[in-house]
């Protein structure tokens, strides 16, 4: 099995077979449903990462290749110091980070397949909140679910939340972003884009002669540069979800 991958600004073109079972999909989740998928969200991603614990996340050795900016993160580095490592659990939506991590006191933050969790309607109070604790001119490092992936187009009848946006069986919920939209939310929300762009991946099993489509958006946006506060001590905060 070998992967290929590439780089582009354009979202991936869909055959004719999965531009039709998007266009038939149209029918979306009931509101009642979905007021019930808010409310037990994070049940339902506890009762995920309970089931998987052991056998679903990976070393993503590609971080440090694709973001330079965590290089000086990673514990084989002789300045890292465990000591000065905060480990906390936190809902990006509801949860004031201040309440944990000084203000404009980060170097880098990752929201690597975080997103996507987050119901479209909250996800600038996520970016708000970050941009709280973020040092002007320091970046978010951004890689998610991209339109068209393969995973989108899995989804059975029935599962469509809104536009992009699905439930799996387990209760769990992702948004497939564009580009338009992310570079929207981050406007928005006082940074500025410094790369955007899709990452598609093709996952070639010759043997059964299968290719499954991947499509991914990495981006990195910055926040507005500006004299730091004085003795803002620097640290790496990682926010991560499959």
């Amino acid at each position: 099995m070998a992967s290929l991958q590439s780089k582009g600004l354009q979202a991936r073109i869909l055959s004719s077979e999965e531009a039709e079972k998007l266009k038939r999909d149209q029918i979306l989740v009931s509101d009642f449903k979905q007021q019930k998928l808010e409310k037990e969200a994070q049940k339902n991603w506890d009762l995920f990462y309970k089931r998987n614990s052991t056998n679903f996340f990976k070393d993503r050795h590609w971080t440090t290749r694709e973001f330079e900016e965590l290089r000086s993160c990673r514990e084989q580095n002789p300045l890292y110091n465990p000591e000065r490592c905060k480990v906390f659990q936190c809902d990006l939506t509801t949860n004031d980070l201040l309440e944990h991590v000084p203000p404009e006191s980060v170097d880098a933050v990752m929201l690597i397949f975080v997103l996507s969790a987050v119901h479209p309607d909250k996800m600038r109070l996520v970016l708000r909140n970050i941009h709280k604790v973020l040092k002007p001119g320091r970046s978010v490092l951004f890689r998610d679910y991209g339109l068209h992936d393969h995973a989108m187009l899995r989804f059975k009848a029935g599962s469509k939340l809104g536009e992009n946006f699905y439930v799996r069986q387990d209760g769990t919920r992702s948004y497939f972003f564009t580009d338009e939209f992310l570079a929207q939310l981050f406007a928005d929300t006082g940074y500025e884009e410094v790369v955007n762009e899709y990452v598609f991946r093709e996952t070639v099993n010759k043997k059964e002669g299968l290719c499954v489509p991947r499509v991914f958006l990495q981006s990195k946006f910055r926040k507005s540069p500006k004299n730091p506060a004085p003795g803002a001590a620097g640290l790496c905060h990682h926010a991560e979800l499959p």
